[in-house]
């Protein structure tokens, strides 16, 4: 069977090399990665998540993900004059034979692109915690692998906004592409979790009290596109699963994201698309964020939750913070001053006013 030609800018002067998952169309190596690219350009632009002159901290962990988008960013500020000053930011969380492979990835491709690398050491900033300690106090409760990617997800946030801070940025990227979001919006689903469902549309946070605004500009990619995208430009990056991640709850979902996707093809950029057209009915609103009472940062409770697990860890109770245990913190209870997500996530009956 002949080889089809290339249906894109080119003409079909090159034979196509791969079909677009998303769209299906024949293209060739070039072409896909200047429409790739493209995509990108166009959502930065559409949502104005990154203003030219910024200071863009890229939270850069190794994987394909951070890989491609700091390797677009970089496209992106030379062809289109975005005015971005790129710097690298990469999280130290002390898991061992892990990460250390992941940082050597990130040194080489700070120096190849030539680009400044600030790394974040969990155990400099959280009192000498780092994951392989929180695994080990951890280990002798159930559901231990859950507890760490937990933890892991609220430091890691809290790292990279100290290492972008300490680099003198004014925004932070991460690589977060479509399936992850659609994963978080399944799994929001399923914990009855309104709240940060309806939250989970956007393509990032402004900033709210005195936070650094995020954006996600590979939303809209999938990790099919992105692997391919890695593969055509020969990006060097660090492929092993995290070895916290088998047993979380994520996994879990992913799969069945998978099993959905191959009835659906469309299925993740619909979960992201649903996610945007999300609300709530004002009684299920959560009100304002306030500030941490320990540190200062945003926070919906006394507590922001890398201090109120930090302080779980610090009691010997390291599940003490998760969900229902933050009650033993010595926070305010249910009472005059509790806020309705002090009280527990709204459920989804009633919560969601358009879909």
């Amino acid at each position: 069977m002949p080889v089809p030609r290339c249906s894109g800018p080119c003409g079909g002067a090159r034979p196509a090399a791969l079909r677009r998952p998303r769209t299906g169309r024949a293209v060739c190596r070039s072409c896909f990665c200047g429409a790739f690219e493209a995509e990108v350009l166009g959502t930065l632009r559409t949502g104005h998540l990154l203003p030219p002159g910024a200071v863009v901290a890229v939270g850069a962990s190794g994987g394909k993900d951070s890989t491609v988008l700091a390797h677009v960013l970089r496209a992106l500020n030379s062809h289109h004059s975005l005015a971005l000053d790129l710097r690298l930011v990469a999280v130290d969380e002390g898991i061992g034979g892990y990460r250390d492979a992941a940082l050597a990835a990130v040194r080489r491709q700070a120096a190849r692109w030539q680009l400044p690398l600030h790394v974040v050491a969990y155990a400099q900033l959280f009192g000498g915690w780092t994951m392989d300690e929180v695994a080990r106090r951890a280990a002798r409760e159930p559901g231990r692998a859950r507890a760490c990617c937990t933890f892991c997800g609220v430091l890691r946030r809290r790292a990279l906004e100290e290492g972008a801070r300490a680099v003198g940025a004014t925004h932070i990227v991460t690589g977060h592409n479509a399936d992850d979001m659609a994963e978080t919006v399944l799994m929001n689903f399923l914990r009855g979790d309104a709240g940060r469902l309806a939250r989970g549309g956007t393509l990032g946070s402004p900033g709210e009290g005195g936070a650094l605004p995020r954006c996600r500009p590979l939303q809209f990619a999938s990790q099919k596109e992105i692997v391919l995208y890695a593969h055509f430009q020969e990006l060097d990056y660090f492929s092993e699963e995290c070895v916290y991640a088998p047993e979380a709850f994520r996994g879990y979902v992913r799969d069945l994201l998978k099993a959905l996707e191959a009835t659906r093809p469309s299925v993740v950029l619909d979960l992201v698309h649903s996610a945007e057209r999300l609300a709530l009915t004002p009684a299920a609103r959560p009100p304002p964020p306030g500030a941490c009472t320990r540190c200062g940062a945003l926070a919906s409770r006394s507590l922001c939750q890398a201090c109120a697990l930090l302080d779980g860890l610090n009691r010997g109770r390291p599940r003490l913070a998760i969900g229902k245990g933050r009650k033993g913190l010595g926070e305010e209870g249910e009472g005059e001053n509790c806020t309705s997500r002090d009280r527990g996530r709204p459920t989804l009956t009633g919560a969601i006013q358009a879909f």
